[in-house]
């Protein structure tokens, strides 16, 4: 039987920080978030080190339990399996959706549950990424900020359509209409890259759900992270999305390749 393992220390190279709050008008936290390394060097060569964030939605139980399982699930496949990271990661993707479907047949009262989920797998210099929904995948390089993932939503459609700039969708009123989510209808589409991305020193990478993103500018992240350690980094941007309000709740992680 798989059992998380639990990691005190995190191998040089890199420096991890992560945040997530439940906001300033939400009773719970529906997010849910992972940091996975292995103990076993060999395995570690194989497989780096894997990052997820997950934004649940169906209520007060149903959004929990739907991040919950979402982030347990795409973490066994990972550590369990022994394909390429990047197949690791779709297959963790799929298994969540079918097991979040299963869990909303046996309990009735969960119909409706879902999540979003943004999982990384950092092997080396080389990121690989499985998406679905609209948390994101940020990377940013220097004074660059470099949004990697595209969000399942209705505003983002409208946008590519040419419909709406992407200047006018980040302040849309319905961009949280998502077109796609874990537990949301009987098949998925995740998003995943052709070619893994190439990691630099000195990159950082931000992981996020919409409750940050919907609050904070490209250019307020980047300031959050130029000369801050990355659990500064996250408790500045978490602060500011509770300052402009926090309706949701705010959850990010960062990772900073040293």
């Amino acid at each position: 039987m798989y059992v998380p393992e639990v990691f005190l220390k995190i191998r040089p190279g890199i420096e991890v920080g992560s945040i997530s709050d439940v906001g300033c008008h939400r009773e719970n936290n529906e997010d849910r978030y992972q940091y996975w390394e292995s103990a076993d060097d060999e395995e570690f060569e194989r497989k780096g080190r894997l990052a997820i964030v997950a934004d649940g939605m169906g209520g007060y139980e149903g959004g929990q339990e739907a991040s919950r399982i979402a982030v347990e699930t795409i973490e066994r496949v990972y550590v369990e399996g022994n394909l390429d990271p990047q197949s690791l990661l779709i297959m963790g993707i799929h298994s969540a959706h079918q097991r979040i479907l299963e869990y909303a047949v046996k309990d009735p009262g969960m119909q409706g549950m879902g999540t979003t989920c943004t999982a990384i797998a950092l092997v080396g210099s080389r990121l690989f990424y499985a998406h679905i929904g609209d948390s994101r995948l940020y990377l940013i390089r220097g004074k660059t900020v470099s949004r990697v993932t595209r969000d399942h939503s209705y505003v983002s459609r409208l946008v590519e359509t040419g419909l709406i700039s992407s200047e006018e969708a980040e302040n849309h009123p319905h961009r949280n209409i998502l077109t796609a989510a874990l537990g949301a209808g009987s098949e998925i589409a995740p998003e995943w890259p052709a070619n893994p991305v190439t990691i630099e020193s000195g990159d950082t990478i931000l992981l996020c759900t919409d409750g940050l993103w919907g609050m904070v500018a490209e250019k307020e992240i980047q300031t959050a992270v130029d000369g801050n350690d990355p659990q500064e980094s996250c408790r500045r941007l978490v602060q500011i999305a509770k300052e402009r309000g926090g309706p949701d709740n705010i959850t990010a992680m960062i990772i900073r390749v040293e």
